[in-house]
């Protein structure tokens, strides 16, 4: 499908960093960072602004970091207070990703990308499926057995909202099994880690989620990872297999960045640009980047403002084809 090519596409175009692991200690250029997090903890976005601000600690770029998890309107109440208080957080990097392109095209909240200050985008995150430790399901070809039998009692769920980035990843993977994805039912929570509660409870039967956020369960045991939305298997989880092994011609993955309040001043905006540019020479980032399995990306500026114009002109095509819009 096209979101397919584009997102295959992009993601070979962006410069992936190159990283000195025997780098010297860095001087501090910024004396703290204050993260706006969208969602609740166990989330996608809490993981990265928290991966990002402990790379950025303990490397010594950054002298502290703060962190502040802001649930509500599947991030438009974050978003909203950011417009809303700008001057005041100049000193404040709000973390997001594709729902911010998807959200708006959606109507959520009436807030997009353009009115705040895109300061870069920072990584890339494969989506997965997963199932929970003891379900009788080991595989999509189980998945695809299980709802083929019962479509209404075999629920996904994923920390979005209706229509949202993983229900879109749901339905990319379901119709390209076969399936019509507006049949499938699909149970919207408040960001990844209540999603991933839901899971273990039993109240759903599957998870669409970040392949990070499911790293730490799988290695524990927790849960099983039956499919992800890489060509290749990730390093991180390679016991993990691909949707394309599976015979299931989808792949996927989700940029994460940071966006600061409307009219940051230029001389802050290059601050932290330069600092998070900084952060993917050191070892500290690359211990956070392995153990969640992130794609490297530096994408700033005027270039970050390109490529979401450019994915919310896709997905907008996308999510008409699916009838979410």
């Amino acid at each position: 499908m096209q979101i397919t090519r584009f997102t295959r596409r992009a993601f070979v175009a962006l410069t992936t960093a190159t990283l000195s692991l025997g780098a010297p200690a860095l001087a501090q250029e910024i004396d703290s960072i204050h993260f706006l997090i969208p969602g609740g903890a166990g989330g996608g976005w809490d993981g990265t602004a928290r991966g990002t601000g402990e790379a950025l600690t303990r490397s010594g770029l950054v002298g502290s970091a703060s962190y502040e998890n802001m649930s509500g309107g599947g991030g438009g109440k974050a978003i909203g207070y950011l417009i809303e208080n700008a001057e005041s957080n100049y000193g404040t990097l709000m973390v997001n990703s594709t729902p911010i392109v998807i959200r708006s095209l959606t109507g959520v909240f009436p807030y997009n990308f353009r009115d705040l200050t895109p300061v870069a985008g920072i990584i890339g995150d494969y989506e997965a499926i997963v199932v929970n430790k003891d379900s009788p399901i080991n595989s999509m070809a189980d998945l695809l057995a299980a709802y083929d039998a019962d479509p209404g009692g075999t629920a996904i769920g994923g920390g979005s909202v209706p229509g949202g980035m993983d229900h879109l990843v749901t339905a990319l993977v379901m119709e390209a099994a076969g399936k019509d994805p507006r049949n499938v039912k699909y149970i919207p929570y408040d960001a990844g880690g209540k999603a991933m509660a839901a899971l273990l409870s039993g109240e759903i039967k599957a998870l669409t989620t970040g392949f990070s956020e499911a790293v730490g369960l799988a290695k524990s045991g927790e849960v099983k990872i039956i499919g992800v939305t890489s060509d290749e298997r990730v390093d991180a989880f390679p016991d993990a297999p691909t949707m394309k092994e599976q015979g299931i011609n989808a792949s996927f993955v989700n940029w994460r960045g940071f966006f600061g309040a409307p009219g940051l001043p230029a001389d802050k905006l290059a601050a932290y640009q330069d600092v998070l540019k900084k952060m993917y020479d050191t070892p500290e980032w690359e211990e956070v980047r392995a153990r969640n399995g992130w794609v490297n990306i530096y994408h700033p500026g005027d270039e970050f403002l390109s490529f979401l114009e450019e994915q919310e002109k896709v997905i907008g095509a996308l999510m008409k084809k699916l009838g979410f819009l």
